[in-house]
C-alpha cells in the first residue's frame, strides 16, 4: 500500500473518535512492519486516555521494530495525561513516521517532529494535508484563534424563508434532512440559539443520534434578560442536559430559578449580541466547537462579526413567499455584493427531497 493509502487509513481510524475526544484532537495511527504489513492500528478516545500511537504499538508488539508509523496528527513530545508518544515510538524501534500536519497546540507544534528527527527517525509530512486539517478543523481553530469553531446551520425554503409570515416552521425540511442535522449535533460540543427560537419553537436542543459522547452537548441560549419561560423544554430538562444561558442584565429571581433547575447563567459584558464575548465565555469553558442553530437574528449577528467558520444550508423544495416571512440570515448584511460571503470547498448532498449545501467562507 502507498503512503497516501495508509495515511488515509490513519484518518479513517481518527474519525472513530468523533464526539469522544474534545477538547483533544482526533488521532488515528497505523503501524506497518519493515516487511510492509499492517501490524497495528489505534484510535484516540479521550476517556480511555491511551493515545492512538500507544494503542497501535501495543497491538504490533515487536513487529513494529524497523517499521513505519502513519499518524493523522503530529505525535506529542511532552508529558500530559500520558508519557510523550514520540518517546514511545522511538523506543519501539519505529524508523519512519508519516504524518500530514503539525499539531497546533503550542505544547506540541513542531516539537514532536523535531524530537523524532533528532533520534534518527525519518519524518514525512504533507500527505493528505487538507483532509487532515479539515478533520481537525475544530481543534485547530480552538488553538489558533482562541475560540470555538463556529458552524452556522439553517433550514430554509427555496426562496430563503425559515417560516411562514405567521411563524409556522414545522417542518420545512424532511425527516431525512433533520436526521442529517442530528448527525451535525453529534460532532459538536455545543449548540447555540437565541431566546426568540426558544419562545417560538420550544425546542429540546438535544443530540438524538444515540452515539457515544464523552461530554454532553451543551445547550447555549442567548437571553439578555432571561425572559425564557421557566417551563420551557431547555429549562425543564436542564438537570438532564448541560444548559447555559448567556445574559447581560438577568432578572435575579429568574436567574436563581434557572440555577435551581440545573441551568448555568453567565453574565457577559456586552451581552449576548457581543459574539466575541460569547465565544470567549465558551472558550474559557473548553468548548472547542459550536453549532449555531439560532434564528435570523443570531445567524446575522455571527455572520456580521465574521465569526462563522462553516455554513450548512438545508434547502427544501418548497416556496413560502411573503415579504415579511423570516429569512435564514438577518443582521446588517453586506452593503455590496463584493462584501458578501462567497463559499469555497462546497459539498452538496441529497437528504430525502432536500439539499444539504455546506461550504467555508472564501
Amino acid at each position: 500500500m502507498t503512503d497516501e493509502a495508509l495515511t488515509s487509513r490513519a484518518l479513517e481510524l481518527a474519525s472513530e473518535g468523533i464526539g469522544r475526544v474534545s477538547p483533544s484532537p482526533l488521532v488515528g495511527c497505523v503501524i506497518v512492519s519493515a516487511e510492509g504489513q499492517i501490524v497495528g492500528e489505534g484510535s484516540y478516545i479521550f476517556s480511555e486516555v491511551t493515545h492512538a500511537e500507544i494503542a497501535a504499538l501495543r497491538q504490533a508488539g515487536e513487529r513494529s521494530r524497523g517499521g513505519t508509523a502513519y499518524v493523522s496528527l503530529e505525535p506529542h513530545a511532552h508529558h500530559g495525561r500520558t508519557p510523550p508518544c514520540t518517546e514511545v515510538l522511538i523506543n519501539a524501534g519505529i524508523r519512519r513516521v508519516v504524518c500530514p500536519i503539525e499539531d497546533p497546540n503550542p505544547l506540541v507544534s513542531g516539537k514532536g517532529f523535531e524530537e523524532l528527527r533528532n533520534a534518527g527517525v525519518e519524518v514525512v509530512t504533507g500527505i493528505l494535508r487538507e483532509a487532515a486539517e479539515k478533520q481537525n478543523e475544530k481543534f485547530i481553530c480552538w488553538h489558533r484563534n482562541k475560540r470555538p469553531f463556529v458552524h452556522l446551520k439553517t433550514a430554509m425554503s427555496l426562496d430563503g424563508k425559515t417560516a411562514t409570515v405567521s411563524g409556522d416552521s414545522k417542518w420545512i425540511t424532511s425527516v431525512e434532512a433533520r436526521a442529517e442535522g442530528q448527525k451535525l449535533r453529534y460532532e459538536y460540543d455545543a449548540i447555540l440559539v437565541g431566546a426568540q427560537t426558544i419562545a417560538a419553537d420550544d425546542p429540546s436542543l438535544t443530540d438524538r443520534t444515540g452515539g457515544p459522547r464523552d461530554r454532553g452537548l451543551l445547550r447555549v441560549v442567548l437571553d439578555s434578560r432571561l425572559r425564557t419561560a421557566a417551563g420551557s423544554a431547555v429549562v425543564a430538562t436542564a438537570d438532564e442536559h448541560p444548559t447555559l444561558f448567556i445574559a447581560r442584565d438577568p432578572e435575579p429571581e429568574k436567574a436563581e430559578t434557572f440555577r435551581s433547575k440545573g441551568a448555568e447563567v453567565a453574565v457577559v459584558e456586552g451581552g449576548p449580541r457581543d459574539t466575541k464575548a460569547v465565544l470567549g465565555e465558551l472558550y474559557r469553558r473548553r468548548i472547542t466547537s459550536v453549532l449555531v442553530e439560532g434564528g435570523a437574528s443570531v445567524a446575522g449577528s455571527f455572520a456580521d462579526s465574521g465569526l462563522v467558520d462553516k455554513f450548512t444550508f438545508f434547502i427544501a423544495p418548497v416556496v413560502i413567499g411573503g415579504a415579511k416571512a423570516p429569512t435564514s440570515v438577518g443582521g446588517e448584511g453586506a452593503d455590496r455584493l463584493a462584501e458578501a460571503f462567497r463559499l469555497k470547498d462546497i459539498t452538496v448532498q441529497q437528504a430525502g427531497p432536500d439539499l444539504m449545501v455546506t461550504g467555508y467562507p472564501a
